[in-house]
């Protein structure tokens, strides 16, 4: 709709127009690309010419890069038991930031007596010394830390982190998928065994993904098995269509980056100056690093599914955090790792913007939340009349 504004690019972008030409492109192909005949040689050439497109995004290797359904399956494959890079010891164990994607607190195929929460700050950042103190006691392990957390948007210091999971003998597994076409990263910057990928958060289609392996991690076991495409490491025919788009998706936002990053941060700090007029307005993880388009604010007496309610009603599309709890409105996990009590974690509302997000739609936005913010004065009045 013309007259409506989007702000929830957290949960997922638009189809970019590269990765929508792309895309109608492979639906003209009718082979497989797993056929040795030509139809089935053009179909396989699109797949790698997009396998090349993303290895290069993140600095790996092409034969590194295993397609699969999207991040959640991404996930749930890196978190494999008996990984190990050369003479190293398999991991046995998997420790996880207590603000993970739920995706990644699943645990993938380790036991749940097999997974341990690392501890973050106030500020949403992952607690290193409890980190250290984790992998001392115990076996080698599994670490799954996020670049940027999805919800607050904060980055998480995942160099540092690298290095002491290798002193332990572990391996780091980074879920880069909200932080992927917003700031700059690669597998040699955060010293990541496996990083995961999703395409639709890039401007790619919606149920595709990506696990980039480090060169030497082994021990990687599909999750599906059968004819063994992608290496043996996900059985299923590609899905040409996705992985062409998300190719696509993946060289134009490399390319915008960092353009797009500049332009964003000063719409980002233009809202959030503009929250700030309303009284106790409080944005979370502000103190520091955070993604350069993701605001997630709470105030007063605000609820955030009426919160949402009334943003959609001014024709605001905006989120409560995560877009993964089935359409429901849920206190966030990570406020609640932060240290934030119930009431706040149910009341954080989460304004994401993007590539195509306008000074306007920011003022709209704002115009909405003042009128919210009046009805939240005129309640508490109410309340303590």
């Amino acid at each position: 709709m013309a007259d409506r504004v989007y702000l929830d690019w957290n949960a997922t972008t638009p189809l970019r127009q590269e990765a929508k030409a792309a895309m109608a492109a492979a639906w003209e192909l009718s082979g497989n690309p797993s056929s040795v005949h030509s139809e089935g040689r053009r179909a396989r050439r699109l797949v790698e010419d997009a396998r090349n497109a993303v290895a290069k995004a993140v600095g790996g290797r092409p034969q590194d890069v295993v397609f699969l359904s999207g991040g959640t399956e991404a996930n749930a494959l890196a978190l494999t038991p008996g990984l190990h890079r050369g003479a190293g010891a398999p991991v046995q164990r998997l420790l996880a930031s207590a603000i993970e994607h739920p995706s990644v607190l699943a645990g993938g195929r380790f036991s749940r007596e097999a997974i341990g929460a690392i501890n973050v700050t106030r500020a949403g950042v992952i607690n290193l010394d409890h980190l250290r103190a984790l992998l001392a006691d115990g076996p080698p392990a599994l670490v799954s830390v996020m670049l940027a957390n999805n919800e607050t948007g904060a980055i998480q210091p995942v160099a540092d982190v690298a290095e002491i999971v290798h002193a332990a003998g572990g391996l780091l597994h980074v879920d880069a998928i909200q932080a992927f076409g917003k700031i700059p990263f690669d597998l040699a910057s955060t010293r990541a065994d496996l990083v995961t990928l999703s395409a639709h958060k890039i401007g790619g289609p919606k149920g595709v993904g990506a696990l980039v392996l480090a060169e030497g991690v082994e021990g990687l076991e599909a999750l599906l098995r059968g004819g063994g495409q992608e290496l043996g490491r996900r059985a299923g025919t590609e899905n040409v269509v996705g992985i062409a788009g998300f190719g696509a998706a993946a060289k134009a936002a490399m390319l915008a980056l960092k353009a797009d990053a500049a332009r964003v941060r000063g719409l980002r700090d233009r809202l959030e100056h503009g929250l700030r007029q309303t009284p106790d307005v409080l944005v979370f993880s502000d103190d520091v690093k955070r993604l350069p388009n993701t605001v997630l604010f709470g105030a007063p007496g605000m609820k955030a599914e009426t919160a949402v309610i009334g943003f959609d009603l001014g024709g605001i599309a905006v989120s409560s955090g995560s877009a993964c709890s089935s359409g429901k409105v849920q206190p966030s996990h990570v406020l609640e790792a932060m240290g934030y009590r119930s009431e706040v974690s149910q009341g954080a509302v989460r304004l994401s913007l993007g590539w195509s997000t306008t000074e306007t739609d920011v003022d709209l936005a704002l115009k909405a939340w003042r009128k919210l913010a009046d009805t939240l004065v005129k309640g508490e009045r109410r309340n303590t009349a």
